[in-house]
């Protein structure tokens, strides 16, 4: 009885960090016109981990974890959240957005070589193909907008890199490290120290503070989403996921977000869709059913 159960819930997590996370593309956009990214970042994560907090405490989860999953956690969210998302939304002053987003389309390629080095996986021939496609129609996503360099577009490019192997190795990190009994509170241990650091960049940057009180109601609305759905589902989907199936598996959505938010883009904001978008969606998904078919998606036995 227990496997079926697993099962729909894996199900359910791979449609968090799908769609849920695909629809992050827009509400981001929506409040980083109003508000400074790492203090939006900040906010973001920290009243997500308040609110996971709270929760758990209400379900009566056992909140205290060792020192060990402790320090665990913080190097995951630091490698997930504050280098993976804060540094990548700051590269992206230097290179095109678009440009961004195919640069972060290797990340599968990446966990796949990371495997390879640290455990000596072989790369199987389908996962290959799967990473090709999603390449190939990533670039045909972006490829229709005109791809804009500035004086300084190298660093941001050579900073995009490392933000990929960041998660890549935050992903695999995750998949092996003690963090804690509970993937909820885990959540909520990664999101509060991501979410203190995040605070001191920004003020060590010296961003511009905006009260959220301050801000127009669809930004208000946009950071609400981000909290509850972004963070505290997704997130934690996606840390359940690293634990119950391949990481290779989880890290094609790296694929998938990007056709959810131009969906969205096209319903919400009227942003127009192409031949050539829908050609890109296409095989971005039959990468994805290349690599996921590779074996059947069944949980992870860790005998507990």
């Amino acid at each position: 009885m227990s496997v079926p159960r697993k099962t729909m819930l894996i199900i359910l997590a791979f449609f968090a960090i799908y769609v849920i996370w695909g629809s992050t593309y827009l509400l981001n956009k929506i409040v980083v016109t109003e508000v400074a990214p790492m203090f939006l970042a900040s906010i973001r994560f920290t009243t997500a981990s308040i609110l996971i907090f709270g929760i758990a405490k209400a379900l009566k989860l056992k909140l205290t974890i060792s020192r060990k999953q402790f320090f665990n956690n913080v190097l995951a969210g630091f490698l997930f959240l504050v280098y993976g998302n804060g540094v990548f939304v700051w590269a992206l002053k230097y290179v095109d957005s678009g440009f961004g987003a195919l640069e972060a389309s290797i990340q599968p390629l990446m966990v796949l070589v990371m495997m390879r080095m640290i455990d000596g996986k072989k790369i199987q021939k389908k996962s290959i193909i799967g990473i090709s496609l999603g390449i190939i129609g990533m670039y045909l996503l972006v490829s229709q907008q005109q791809l804009s360099f500035e004086n300084d577009s190298l660093i941001g490019i050579v900073m995009i890199f490392t933000c990929v192997i960041s998660w890549s190795a935050g992903s695999l990190f995750v998949a092996r490290a003690e963090l804690g009994p509970n993937y909820f509170v885990n959540t909520a241990y990664q999101m509060l120290s991501s979410g203190t650091l995040l605070f001191f960049i920004s003020l060590i940057l010296g961003e511009t503070w905006l009260s959220p009180l301050d801000w127009s109601a669809s930004a208000q609305l946009s950071m609400g989403l981000l909290i509850v759905f972004g963070s505290v589902v997704a997130f934690t989907a996606f840390n359940y996921l690293l634990k119950e199936v391949s990481t290779e598996k989880v890290s094609t959505s790296a694929y998938i977000n990007p056709v959810i938010a131009l969906i969205l883009g096209w319903y919400i904001l009227d942003e127009q869709i192409t031949g050539q978008s829908i050609v890109a969606a296409i095989i971005l998904l039959t990468g994805v059913y290349f690599i996921n078919s590779r074996k059947t998606i069944k949980p992870r036995m860790h005998g507990r």
